[in-house]
Parts: structure tokens; sequence; C-alpha cells
């Protein structure tokens, strides 16, 4: 009896009270579906073409999921510069993210600062165990507490959700297939194979399939992405009850993102599909047009229906 309520209570904590958002359920399903048939794509053009060396295959794309699934929230950590702190060096962020884990009721994640003056904030994590939410000095310098607690409620959402080990997985696939392409290319197999040949030929199709398949790839995380970024909006909005909070943070680390230099921006770029929001070094439709975020505009529109209908009697 007692093993059955205690696992009971176990069941009861692992699911916080964060918005269920049933489209990102569809949406995550969905995508990894179609990811894995990429993936099947794939892997079957390279035992196809290279006969002989399917243990090497099967080894390296195995090595290359467990490395990406394992290591690459600490690798993504590690280079936006995340370092934790304890309560006594970052009280302010510490009590923020406890009154955050007890609305929420769940674990408390490891805490982080990165030093930059790009104002940002980003949760790392394959579970709620292994979960990490860091701030940036440029962040905490500039908002308020309000605006500060919403930002982190809406990174603790991608770890309730479990969102930010789905996108961990979907973009495995985009890595393999972009490091098969280069590898291919820079490899020369197309260019030493004849056009008469049939292996040459069946060989040249590795780079143009890796790189279709890295090409889809890319657009299936883009717009799980954008989705999961409007859905951490509304679960925050909705637990913390003030998404004008959250709006007022939106819009002001988009508008601080303009006085940030150059050389910083494009450092930060290579995370943006991490960050709260995308940094940006330069004003190009197609980047923006790419971009893992929605529009500040569309953005804004959610939070401030969802501000319309709590204040509803």
């Amino acid at each position: 009896m007692s093993r059955t309520r205690s696992r009971t209570r176990a069941g009861a904590r692992s699911r916080s009270r964060y918005a269920t958002d049933s489209g990102l359920t569809t949406r995550m399903v969905g995508t990894m579906f179609l990811i894995g048939l990429l993936y099947v794509v794939l892997v079957g053009v390279l035992l196809a073409v290279l006969r002989g060396a399917w243990p090497i295959i099967l080894i390296f794309v195995g090595g290359m999921f467990i490395a990406q699934f394992w290591f690459s929230d600490r690798i993504a950590a590690f280079s936006m510069g995340a370092r934790e702190v304890t309560p006594e060096e970052a009280p302010e962020l510490h009590g923020a993210i406890d009154r955050i884990c007890a609305l929420a009721d769940m674990p408390k994640p490891r805490v982080a600062i990165a030093r930059s003056d790009v104002p940002n904030a980003f949760a790392t994590g394959r579970s709620e165990k292994t979960s990490l939410v860091c701030a940036t000095t440029g962040l905490l310098r500039r908002l308020e507490p309000s605006e500060l607690e919403g930002v982190l409620a809406h990174e603790m959402s991608h770890v309730a959700h479990r969102d930010v080990a789905v996108m961990t997985i979907a973009s495995f696939l985009g890595v393999l297939a972009g490091i098969i392409t280069r590898v291919a290319l820079w490899g020369g197999l197309s260019r030493n194979s004849r056009a008469n040949d049939p292996v040459g030929i069946a060989i040249m199709l590795i780079p143009l399939v890796s790189a279709v398949v890295y090409a889809l790839s890319f657009l299936l995380t883009r717009l799980l992405s954008r989705y999961r970024e409007l859905s951490a909006d509304r679960a925050a909005a909705l637990l913390t009850g003030r998404p004008s909070a959250l709006a007022s943070a939106l819009t002001k680390v988009t508008g601080q993102m303009a006085r940030i230099p150059t050389e910083d921006l494009r450092k930060a770029e290579p995370y943006n599909a991490f960050y709260f929001v995308p940094a940006f070094s330069s004003k190009e439709s197609l980047s923006r047009l790419l971009s893992s975020h929605p529009t500040l505009e569309k953005r804004l529109d959610q939070l401030a229906r969802i501000s319309a209908e709590l204040a509803r009697p």
C-alpha cells in the first residue's frame, strides 16, 4: 500500500502545473516521425552505396546520436559561457527560480549565469533532473524583477514540456547530414567519380541526398521551434498570471539587441535556437524568415489576448 502511494506521489510530482499544450505534443510527435523517416532514408542510402562499410556506418551514426543526445546540452551551455552559481552568488536569480518552481510544482534546475552583454536566457537538459536555466549578465542588468520572472518561467516551461530534449534529438539528423555532406564534398567523392561509372554515379548521390535531408530537417526543426516558443510564452503567462510582464521583457530585450555590438551578436547567433529572443547581427529578411522564433508582433499579440482573457470575470 505504501509503495503504491509513493509511486502515485512520484507520478504526480512528475507533472508540473504548467498548462498542457496538445498542439505542441502533436507537433513534437509529428516532427519526430518525419525526422525518423528522413533518418532511415539517409542511413539506407549510405548502406546501399557503401555496402562493404556498413559496420563503420552504423558505429559512426550510432556514436553521433549518443554524443548528440547525451552531451549536446553540456556543449551548448559551455559554448555560451554558462557558469553555475550558488544562491549566495546570485540571490535574485535563485529567488526568482525558486518562486517559479513553487508555482509550477517542479524540481529546481541548475542555475547559471553567462557573462555577456547580450540580454538573453536559455534552458538546456534532456530532463528535469539534468536541466539548466541560464541568464546573461546583460539580461539581469536590464530587467525588472517581474520581467525577469516572466523570462525564467518561459525557459522553465521548455523543460516542463520536454521540448528541449525533442529539439536535441530532432536537430541530430541535420547535424549528421551536414557532416556527411561536407565530408563527401571535401573528400572529393563526386570529383573523382566518372560520369559513366555506375559506382561513381551512386557515390555522387551521397552529398545530394545528405543536402536534401539537411534542408528538410532544418525546416522541420524551425517550424517546431517557432511553435514551441509561442507555447512557452503562453504557458509562462498563464503560470505567473502576468502576461504584461513577459510582454514588457520581450519588448525591452528585442529593443536592446539593436544597441549590442555586431561582433557580440555574431558570436551569439549560432545559439539562437536556445535563446529567449534571437540575436541578429543584420536585418536581412532571409535571416528573419528562417528564424527559430516567431516575430515579436506575433508573440505580443498572443500575450495581449491572454491578458484580456485573464481580465475577464
